[in-house]
């Protein structure tokens, strides 16, 4: 089995950034509620994510990428459509397989979430092997909720 080093491990310290205008397809509108609509968490975390995404994608040889396997996100504050929004990650552990990050979104006004994010290095052929399997088979039983 191929070990899973990038090649040059994450830094601590190293940030990557995105940047984007809020639009109706990332806003959640509360219906029959007297508000308008805002950010959605789940869109918000997209971006955090691809912010995360971009520090690691130089460093990952051929055959590599990486997943996210943990996220918690404090959504502090509103941001309504056509506001603009900068998400950061920034590498706090770097352990080669795994990097953790610290989060921050803010728009133009304030701090709008604060989190952590984990990701980890895969080798892209066994994460295609391992879906095809799912896709192509039967599952035994469906699997049961923890939390019965």
């Amino acid at each position: 089995m191929r070990r899973f080093i990038m090649k040059n491990p994450a830094k601590v310290g190293a940030t990557g950034e995105t940047q984007f205008k809020v639009e109706e397809r990332h806003a959640i509108a509360f219906s029959g509620k007297d508000m308008p609509p805002v950010l959605s968490t789940p869109s918000l975390i997209w971006f955090l994510e691809h912010a995360a995404i971009k520090v690691l994608e130089p460093l990952l040889d051929p055959g590599e990428a990486s997943v996210g396997t943990d996220i918690e996100l404090q959504h502090l504050a509103p941001t309504p459509v056509a506001h603009s929004v900068t998400c950061v990650a920034r590498v706090i552990q770097s352990d080669g397989r795994g990097v953790a990050f610290q989060l921050e979104a803010h728009d133009e006004y304030e701090v709008v979430a604060r989190g952590f994010h984990r990701r980890r290095v895969i080798h892209t052929a066994s994460f295609t092997k391992r879906l095809e399997e799912k896709v192509h088979s039967d599952p035994k039983q469906p699997q049961k909720s923890q939390l019965q």
